[in-house]
C-alpha cells in the first residue's frame, strides 16, 4: 500500500497535464498536433520551473515506464489484422525501402551527426513507422534516456506539422490518384493525427486509404521491437566484455519486450470478433489517453537545458531521415504504378 501511495502524486499530475494537453488538442480546428506532443512540452514547460521532487519522481517513472508499456499493448486493440493485410499488399513492398531507408540511411546520419544509437534509432522509428507510437514501444526495450525520447517526438512532430500543408499541394501538382496519395501519406507521414489530416485534405477517399497503410506500418512495430530487445542485449555483452567482466550472464527472459505479446494477443482477439467494436474504441481511447499521460512524465523529466546542450544535430538529423522517406516513397509508388502493381 505504501509503495501505491508514493506513485500516486507522480501519476496524478501526469494525467492532469494529459487532460489539459487533450483539451488543448480540441481546441485546434485542424489536427496537426497530438495531444501527446502537446502534454511532453507541458510537462518539460513545468520542468523548467521546477524539477520534480523525490514525491513526485516515483510517479513519474511509473507512468514513463509501466503506464507506457500498458499502453501499447492496449493498442493492439485498435488492429484488424484482417484488414491490415489486405492493404498491406499494396503497401508492404513500399514499407520494406522505407524502414530500410530510415534505419539504413538512419544509421550513417546518425554517425555523420555523432548522435548516440539510442536517440538517433528512435528517431528513425518514430519516421518510419509510426511516430509516438513506435518511440513509446521502443524506448523502453533499448532502455532509452527521457531525453531521447524527447528528441525523438519532436523531431518527428516537427516535419509532419510541415507535411500537413504540404502534402496535398504536391499530391495534386503531382496527379496522384487517391490510392496513390493515400499510400504516400501513409507511409511518409509519422504520426496519426497527422495522416489523417494530411489524408482526408486531399480526399475522403485518399483519408481512408491513408489511415489504412498508417494501421499496416503500426504492425511493424512487433518485429522491430524484438529485433532491439536483442541489439541492446548484444550491446551490453560487449560492455561487459570491454569492462573485464569473467562472468557474462544476460538472461533472454529479461530482455525480451514481453509487453509486445500483449499487443499481438489484443490484435488477435480483435480480428477473431472476441473483442467487440464498441469496447475495441474505448481499449483505443484509453491507450491513447495512457500514452499522453506517459509523455507527459517524460516531459516532467525533460530538461530544456538538456535538449539545448545536445544542440541542433538531432533535429537536423530527423529532417533528413523524414525528407529521405518522402523522396524514397514517392519514388517507389511511382516505380510500382509503371511495373502495373498500383
Amino acid at each position: 500500500m505504501k509503495k501505491l501511495l508514493m506513485i500516486v502524486p507522480g501519476f496524478a499530475v501526469s494525467v492532469l497535464i494529459a487532460i489539459v494537453a487533450r483539451f488543448i488538442e480540441g481546441l485546434i480546428p485542424i489536427h496537426i498536433i497530438g495531444a501527446s506532443v502537446i502534454a511532453m512540452f507541458i510537462g518539460m514547460g513545468i520542468n523548467l520551473i521546477k524539477h520534480p521532487n523525490e514525491l513526485m519522481s516515483k510517479g513519474i517513472k511509473f507512468t514513463s515506464k509501466k503506464v507506457l508499456k500498458f499502453a501499447i499493448i492496449l493498442l493492439g486493440a485498435s488492429l484488424d489484422i484482417t484488414t491490415v493485410l489486405k492493404v498491406g499488399k499494396n503497401s508492404l513492398f513500399l514499407m520494406i525501402f522505407t524502414l530500410a531507408t530510415c534505419f539504413g540511411l538512419g544509421y550513417v546520419s546518425g554517425r555523420i551527426f555523432k548522435l548516440n544509437w539510442k536517440m538517433s534509432n528512435l528517431i528513425s522509428a518514430g519516421t518510419g513507422i509510426c511516430g509516438g507510437s513506435a518511440i513509446a514501444a521502443i524506448a523502453p526495450v533499448i532502455e532509452a534516456d527521457d531525453i531521447d525520447i524527447a528528441f525523438g517526438m519532436s523531431a518527428t512532430f516537427i516535419f509532419d506539422m510541415i507535411m500537413v500543408v504540404v502534402f496535398p499541394i504536391l499530391g495534386r501538382a503531382m496527379g496522384l490518384n487517391d490510392i496513390m496519395y493515400g499510400l504516400w501519406t501513409g507511409t511518409a507521414v509519422n504520426d496519426t493525427s497527422s495522416v489523417v489530416a494530411a489524408g482526408f485534405a486531399y480526399s475522403e477517399a485518399a483519408g481512408d486509404y491513408a489511415t489504412m497503410v498508417k494501421l499496416t506500418r503500426t504492425l511493424t512495430i512487433i518485429p522491430t521491437v524484438i529485433i532491439f530487445a536483442f541489439i541492446n542485449m548484444n550491446l551490453k555483452k560487449k560492455q561487459k566484455l570491454t569492462d573485464g567482466s569473467e562472468k557474462i550472464n544476460v538472461n533472454i527472459s529479461s530482455i525480451f519486450p514481453w509487453f509486445i505479446l500483449g499487443f499481438v494477443a489484443m490484435s488477435v482477439l480483435k480480428s477473431f470478433g472476441v473483442i467487440p467494436v464498441e469496447v475495441s474504441k474505448v481499449m483505443k481511447d484509453i491507450s491513447k489517453f495512457l500514452m499522453v499521460a506517459a509523455l507527459a512524465a517524460i516531459g516532467l523529466n525533460t530538461s530544456f537545458k538538456d535538449m539545448k546542450k545536445a544542440g541542433p544535430a538531432p533535429m537536423i538529423h530527423g529532417f533528413v531521415i523524414s525528407l529521405l522517406v518522402v523522396l524514397v516513397s514517392i519514388g517507389v509508388i511511382f516505380l510500382e504504378r509503371q511495373i502495373g502493381m498500383l
